[in-house]
């Protein structure tokens, strides 16, 4: 009989220890891509050509509807937390030349093939915001920083 509650308490502990685990995160990669007219960020599943068509939109502006921020994290212990996807942006307005400052958020959700998550900047917030010289992307448990990445110039 003493063996069973020892072994009843043993694993008692166990649990408690376990559910008490802080969540651990951190953003592994953060992805930049200009979106065309159309909101492809490619003319074909090709890497290669993903790069290149980029190539080609970095320089052909007018060509660029939009700006997304796709973010590949990673978190242990999360359990039913909500945890948070941020992108912070710094740029500088085309018209006025004055520094712009934007933050884009969302809840970050898991996905089949990983857990990225797409943050985008379109529309008239684009064009109103200019270029974007630095960013920095985060992951966040309610007001705690689980994990960051950034450009570098941030």
């Amino acid at each position: 009989m003493r063996a069973v509650l020892i072994f009843l308490l043993l694993f008692g502990l166990c649990v408690t220890a376990r559910a008490a685990e802080a969540v651990t995160g951190r953003v592994v990669k953060v992805l930049p891509l200009f979106l065309d007219q159309q909101g492809r960020t490619s003319l074909s599943p090709s890497l290669f050509d993903r790069d290149a068509y980029q190539a080609r939109l970095r320089t052909h502006t007018n060509q660029v509807s939009a700006i997304r921020y796709d973010v590949l994290w990673s978190a242990k212990s999360a359990g039913e937390t909500n945890l948070t996807i941020r992108v912070e942006l710094r740029g500088i307005n085309a018209t006025n030349r004055l520094p712009e400052f934007k933050t884009l958020e969302t809840p970050a959700t898991t996905g089949f093939f990983g857990n990225w998550t797409g943050l985008t900047l379109a529309g008239d917030e684009y064009q109103n915001f200019g270029s974007v010289t630095a960013w920095r992307a985060t992951l966040w448990d309610g007001d705690q920083l689980l994990g960051e990445e950034k450009s570098f110039l941030w």
